[in-house]
């Protein structure tokens, strides 16, 4: 079994959020959630925010949230103990990583989900977000405002001024994390600075190796597959074909729309290293970075037939394909589960990256790619519709991902 799907041995592992509001804790949340789908493990946020919610409504007054105000301080603990007993069920049924998105603020509060989760021999990471730079608060604030089910309907400054109000409550009770005997992450600015203690095993290592390279600077990643080729006109898997001439005019039609849409310094160009996508580049006149990890999924002994002679030469894999795609490996070739787990460094350095990327690949690829971002469940990833001569712009959000498409025809001439 691959270790991106969990070892059977493995214990269920808990990562319990910890900082003020306006840190980026659900973003961070989220994202991880995200990412641990994307690798395999059955994981799952429960955040105390939406039991809030579900029992006390959304629109609560700010002063719901000040820690001399018994009634809410009994409300939020109902919520929060409702999310942990879920949360501790949802493992009993076989959750793998559990993520409890809450302030968690004091170290009495901690130390009550610390002793329920091992109770029930579940692993506990906590991971603190820590901000003191008062124009990224500024922008998370403004950001949750539009976007925090609290406040809508509500006018944005009236929402602004209601949570700032809300923080400063919290801000009075916080106490930060230190304890050495726990596990932590402590991000600090945005990554600026990142703290670690007590972190062991796998699973804890590659969360620490995501969320130092989150970042909250907008950009956007483009994605296309490369212009039509000799291959997709025959109808053929794999190889390492030429562009059609349909194809070459799609690369001069790509050229075209990203020199109006970026500027020459704040772009990276990404391509396999088969020829299809480098001559899709080569218009551009830019520097390329050519990468192996995008090559399109090797279709071992059935590279350069088509799917009706992979169905009449090899009926059981095909058969066997169209019963499994996500899982099915070509003899000789690869899975869906394989391409996600060679691009699992590549999903790493796109977070990291604060300038426009644009990555031309290949379809299996860009389903992949375009799953972790739209948050879409590994099953869907093979059946994703990824057509020719399309951009798909893709624009990382606190709550999710902003996407548009650009279809360029190729002209006639």
């Amino acid at each position: 079994m691959s270790l991106s799907r969990g070892l059977p041995l493995e214990s269920p592992i808990c990562v319990v959020m910890v900082g003020l509001p306006a840190r980026g804790k659900t973003y961070t949340a989220r994202k991880l959630a995200r990412y641990m789908s994307w690798l395999g493990y059955h994981t799952r946020v429960f955040n105390v925010g939406n039991y809030r919610r579900e029992r006390f409504g959304a629109r609560v007054a700010h002063d719901f949230f000040d820690p001399s105000n018994p009634t809410g301080m009994n409300a939020r603990k109902t919520a929060a103990l409702a999310a942990l007993d879920d949360l501790k069920t949802w493992f009993d049924e076989g959750g793998q990583i559990g993520i409890y998105d809450a302030t968690n603020s004091t170290k009495s509060r901690r130390k009550m989900v610390h002793q329920a989760l091992r109770n029930n021999n579940i692993e506990v990471l906590f991971l603190e977000t820590v901000c003191n730079d008062p124009d990224v608060i500024e922008a998370n604030i403004r950001e949750s405002k539009l976007s925090n089910p609290d406040y809508i309907g509500m006018e944005p400054e009236q929402a602004v001024q209601d949570f700032r109000a809300r923080i400063a409550h919290y801000e009075q009770a916080y106490e930060p994390l230190d304890d050495a005997s726990l596990s932590f992450i402590r991000v600090s600015d945005v990554s600026r600075r990142v703290e670690l203690n007590r972190i062991s095993g796998f699973r804890m290592g590659r969360i620490v190796n995501f969320v130092m390279n989150l970042h909250i600077t907008p950009r956007t990643i483009w994605l296309t597959r490369h212009g039509e080729s000799m291959a997709n006109v025959a109808g053929t898997l794999g190889g390492d074909p030429d562009l059609s001439e349909r194809g070459k005019r799609y690369a001069i039609a790509l050229s075209e729309f990203v020199n109006l849409h970026s500027s020459e310094d704040h772009l990276s160009v990404w391509t396999s290293t088969l020829q299809r996508t480098i001559q899709t580049a080569k218009p551009l006149n830019r520097h390329c970075i050519e990468l192996r990890a995008l090559d399109e999924i090797d279709a071992g002994i059935c590279d350069g037939l088509t799917y009706s002679q992979v169905a009449e030469q090899y009926p059981e894999e095909f058969a066997a394909r169209t019963a499994d795609k996500l899982r099915y490996r070509y003899p000789r070739g690869e899975s869906y589960e394989d391409v996600i787990d060679r691009l699992d460094p590549l999903i790493i350095e796109l977070e990291r990256q604060q300038e426009t990327v644009l990555v031309v690949a290949h379809q299996a690829v860009l389903r992949a790619l375009y799953g972790y971002f739209a948050g879409r469940s590994r099953s869907e990833v093979p059946h994703i519709d990824m057509p020719l001569h399309t951009i798909i712009a893709l624009t990382p959000k606190a709550y999710g991902c902003n996407e548009r498409r650009f279809v360029l025809a190729p002209s006639s001439t």
